[in-house]
């Protein structure tokens, strides 16, 4: 046997959404939500039920079952395959006109019944989280208490998390996850489903083989779009990521240059400080030493100890050497020379 992908619009609402559906829509709505007994929906009606003829257009993202208990609370239960911008708002919208528009602006609000919007991602929309089912309700941001008749919630099943094989399904959710995220590759119905009343139907009619060759052509054709909507996708990521990493590289070149030249004149300027600092403290040691020297000449020259000619020699020779500035030189020479 084969079956039909439960994940394509088509399959989705033939599967919940016929006139023959009811007791698989109530088994799945009561697994997924997973009510207390007291408030497990034992009766509900299919709004709007899906009618045998091929849907019409290619609205393959998405297709709603909208279903209401006797308790008068309503149920819209979506498959969305593809992550499509704005999708996370639409979800919000639809369930916030579906409590809206239960009563015309004159009636009363307390006529106004709860409304869950129950959505299965065939992506991870949850990332802060590892649980695969999530629900949303309106609470106070500060201490997390609920507000009054809080009828709006927003239930998310990612069936990208649910990795468990046929022999660790433990109970009755488990296993409609295990239908939606697996039916499609199967090639019959595993025990383990198949004694579960409302998935046994649920297979029977997505068996292929109850099919007409026109129903099988516009099943295989949705399929192919949301393969092709899929493919569309990930190139564009692809050439995203490329335009960026490319972008990234050049810009970050440009700055690392202008930052490495930044960085090396002021390393330049640190370290040409400190060398002119210790350059200047040796050449001002000798420069001391040498006119210490010098000026001590004109003592020895009085004393007589040296001739004025060996002093005049002598202080030459500093001058030659840069020891001594030209100032002092001049000063020194003018001693020797009788000058003063």
């Amino acid at each position: 046997m084969r079956f039909l992908n439960p994940k394509t619009d088509f399959a989705f609402k033939r599967i919940f959404g016929s006139s023959e559906s009811k007791d698989i829509l109530l088994s799945f709505i009561n697994a997924i939500l997973r009510f207390s007994p007291e408030h497990e929906i034992v009766d509900l009606t299919i709004i709007d039920p899906y009618q045998a003829p091929k849907i019409k257009g290619m609205k393959d993202t998405y297709l709603d079952v909208k279903a209401r208990s006797r308790d008068g609370r309503e149920f819209i239960i979506e498959m969305q395959v593809l992550n499509v911008a704005g999708f996370e708002k639409r979800v919000l919208y639809n369930a916030a006109k579906s409590y809206s528009t239960q009563i015309e602006s004159a009636e009363k609000y307390l006529q106004l019944n709860p409304v869950i919007a129950i959505t299965i991602t065939d992506f991870i929309m949850f990332n802060e989280t590892t649980q695969i089912i999530s629900s949303f309700r309106l609470i106070e941001r500060n201490e997390f208490f609920e507000y009054k008749n809080s009828d709006l919630e927003l239930v998310f099943v990612e069936l990208p998390k649910f990795n468990k094989t046929e022999e660790q399904l433990a109970d009755i959710t488990d296993k409609w996850i295990y239908f939606l995220k697996n039916a499609g590759s199967l090639e019959f119905i595993p025990q383990t489903l198949a004694i579960e009343q409302p998935i046994s139907k649920a297979f029977q009619i997505a068996n292929k083989a109850n099919l007409t060759r026109e129903e099988l052509d516009d099943q295989e054709r949705r399929e192919m779009f949301i393969q092709d909507q899929r493919g569309a996708i990930i190139k564009a990521i692809e050439q995203g990521l490329e335009q960026g990493r490319a972008q990234g590289l050049a810009q970050g070149f440009a700055q690392g240059r202008e930052q490495g030249i930044q960085q090396g004149i002021q390393q330049g300027i640190q370290q040409g400080i400190q060398q002119g600092i210790q350059q200047g403290i040796q050449q001002g040691i000798q420069q001391g030493i040498q006119q210490g020297i010098a000026r001590n000449l004109y003592d020895l020259y009085r004393e007589g100890i040296i001739s004025g000619e060996q002093a005049k020699a002598y202080l030459e020779k500093l001058r030659a050497d840069k020891s001594l500035s030209e100032d002092t030189y001049q000063e020194l020479l003018s001693k020797l020379s009788g000058i003063y």
